[in-house]
């Protein structure tokens, strides 16, 4: 489900949840004039939406150019902020244009804008973005805007445009004030144990240093000093512990760094920063309702830590059935049926259903995934669970919808995922190699 550096069980890098770019926001008023100041900005998002929304036609023109001029412009005017981005800006360009303009095509809600910005905001306190970057970035927009619309560019473009932003700002400046108070920038977290499964499967456990509050199903996005920029997501492949442990899952993928690096490169002792727990996938609640979960590679991890949620919650009443498949291409790629085995052990109500593609002499089920999924006899008061790869999920999602409705079937979002599959070359800001961010 997220993931990774490439088909894994996590959401992306810096995109799980987020919905618009920003690596800054505007606001030249520190965190605590943000929470006397900004729910009045927030309330009033008193700017012309129209003479904004306008301009995406022309943005869209050349999405290339349009971004090009904006990073021309912050780094001509602040040089000094050149070193928080990645050498090659090419996938940075993308991935903000394509926010940017999520962001100005969806004004029109903007309850749904504020909740995007907020998460925006949480989301960059570990990449070490600060009160003093926040002008800088949104003054670089404005200069876009005003390239890009050329002749047309007006003094009400202007009023609407500097508006904007700064609503924008306000609403980030607050979320951002406002979950400082709650939880650090991210976590230094020790890997206690480095379990390599396959060649290109290890199970990392880390012990956080202070505590990390997650429900299961979340992922948290993972740092390593070897690439001190890059961000990945992971799945928490675990129900909470007491001691605070939290297993990841990481499949090494050509290309990808970070995964390679947590594979092939870390070994107990090391350390790695941890972001906060982020994502939607929840254990249902309903004891009256059984679980099929869906996993594909190390898309087992979130629903691993599903399966072990039911499993410690389940008291003396009615005990959910769980039925766990398990898909790979080969029997050897099966990198946790001892633990799983070991869970069905104390567990009968569980049932776990390995499943391989290309293995014709292969104990268990023999297919493509989604197609033995689609075998099992009844979805009838179910929740589903899918996770993996985009393709596994997507194609998953697609054959389930026809007997799972909507609300039952759950999994990350598939732009999401696919994100997840490039190598790790982000375009995200880090925070310093240790130690919060002041």
């Amino acid at each position: 489900m997220r993931g990774r550096d490439g088909p894994a069980s996590a959401i992306p890098d810096g995109y799980a949840a987020s919905a618009v770019p920003p690596q800054f926001a505007r606001t030249e008023n520190s965190a605590d004039l943000a929470r006397e100041e900004g729910p009045a900005c927030i309330a009033a998002g008193d700017f012309d939406r129209r003479a904004i929304k306008e301009l995406l036609a022309d943005m869209a023109a050349n999405p290339d150019g349009a971004m090009e001029y904006l990073y021309a412009r912050l780094f001509t005017a602040h040089p000094q902020l050149r070193g928080l981005f990645p050498h090659a800006m090419t996938q940075t360009r993308a991935v903000v244009f394509r926010d940017l303009t999520a962001l100005i095509g969806g004004l029109d809600d903007l309850q749904r804008t504020e909740r995007a910005l907020a998460q925006v905001a949480r989301d960059h306190r570990k990449f070490g973005v600060k009160d003093k970057h926040y002008g800088p970035f949104f003054d670089a927009i404005m200069a876009m805007a005003e390239h890009v619309a050329g002749q047309s560019w007006t003094t009400e473009a202007a009023a609407s445009w500097r508006a904007a932003t700064d609503w924008f700002a306000a609403v980030m400046a607050a979320a951002a004030a406002a979950d400082a108070d709650l939880q650090p920038a991210w976590w230094t977290g020790e890997i206690v144990q480095h379990d390599r499964r396959t060649d290109t499967v290890a199970v990392l456990t880390i012990r956080p240093d202070r505590p990390l509050g997650y429900v299961p199903g979340q992922y948290v996005q993972v740092q390593t000093p070897r690439w001190p920029r890059i961000w990945r997501s992971y799945s928490i492949a675990n129900a909470p512990r007491d001691n605070g442990l939290i297993d990841i899952h990481v499949r090494a993928v050509p290309g990808g760094m970070v995964s390679t690096a947590l594979v092939s490169h870390c070994a107990t002792g090391d350390t790695v920063l941890l972001g906060a727990a982020r994502g939607e996938m929840r254990v249902p609640d309903d004891p009256r309702r059984d679980l099929v979960c869906v996993a594909g590679g190390t898309g087992l991890a979130p629903l691993k830590a599903i399966t072990e949620a039911v499993v410690g919650a389940a008291g003396q009443g009615r005990r959910r059935a769980i039925t766990l498949y398990v898909g790979v291409r080969r029997k050897r790629d099966l990198y946790d049926a001892r633990d799983l085995e070991t869970l069905r052990l104390s567990y009968p109500p569980l049932t776990v259903i390995q499943v391989a593609e290309l293995e014709l002499d292969f104990a268990g089920r023999v297919g493509r995934l989604p197609e033995v999924v689609w075998t099992h006899p009844s979805f009838r008061e179910c929740d589903v669970y899918v996770a993996g790869p985009a393709g596994l999920v997507s194609s998953a999602a697609q054959l389930l919808a026809k007997r799972v409705p909507s609300g039952r079937l759950h999994h990350d979002p598939i732009e999401a995922l696919q994100l997840a599959r490039r190598p790790a070359r982000i375009d995200r800001l880090s925070p310093p190699a240790a130690g919060p961010a002041n």
